[in-house]
């Protein structure tokens, strides 16, 4: 069974699928960490983002999957537990190089439908429903107003002790939006069949009643 979650950045996709994943037993696939992962595999082989040779020529060497276990989320690279070296900035900074190649993402949607394939998953992200899992029975469009996503980062960044201007977070949004709407490759979009939830004035808790709702109706459990 699966629950393919999309939406623009700032909607609250990840919080609503882990949170939806934690009620119904079932696998978060964090797709975020994957490539984190694969990022991470680049590093420790000494290969440069820039070298696209190299980085097309290795993507068949790496496997990349999640389980969960007592401690929660496990990402596994090639065998190996690698969640302690995934979140470092030198990764983040690979991850946001690498990602933009075509058989990286070949390669890691391969490695999601068959995590999807095995398991039970609720799976978010930009292009889920749309081309990672088209033949998901549930698909949800998660969104919200610029207004409201503005809001929510700018409330994370103060409470965080953080200096904002939410009108700088607007404007990020919008652009934001624009581009992952505008890219050439799996450009955010609504799924024909996807069911649209707009949070703008919902709780959390809300959000998730009406997604279990839908999954419940669609499955029949």
């Amino acid at each position: 069974m699966q629950i393919a979650i999309d939406g623009p950045a700032g909607a609250g996709k990840s919080t609503i699928a882990k949170l939806i994943a934690k009620k119904l037993g079932w696998i978060y696939a964090d797709t975020g960490a994957m490539y984190r992962a694969i990022a991470l595999y680049y590093i420790e082989n000494g290969i440069a983002a820039e070298d696209a040779d190299a980085i097309n020529e290795k993507i068949d060497d790496i496997e990349v999957s999640i389980e969960y276990d007592e401690n929660g989320q496990q990402v596994i690279l090639n065998g190996r537990n690698v969640n302690g070296l995934i979140r470092t900035e030198e990764v983040s900074a690979m991850t946001s190089k690498v990602s933009v190649y075509p058989k990286v993402r070949e390669k890691l949607v391969k490695l999601q439908r068959e995590l999807a394939a095995s398991k039970d998953v609720v799976m978010d992200g930009r292009d889920i429903g749309t081309a990672v899992l088209p033949d998901a029975k549930v698909k949800i469009y998660l969104t919200a107003s610029v207004e409201e996503r503005a809001n929510r980062r700018y409330k994370e960044y103060i409470e965080k002790g953080e200096t904002a201007d939410l009108e700088e977070i607007k404007k990020d949004i919008r652009e934001r939006d624009e581009r992952d709407m505008t890219r050439e490759i799996s450009p955010l979009k609504q799924a024909d069949d996807a069911v649209v939830v707009d949070s703008s004035f919902m709780t959390i808790d809300e959000v998730v009643d009406a997604i279990l709702k839908i999954n419940s109706e669609a499955y029949g459990i």
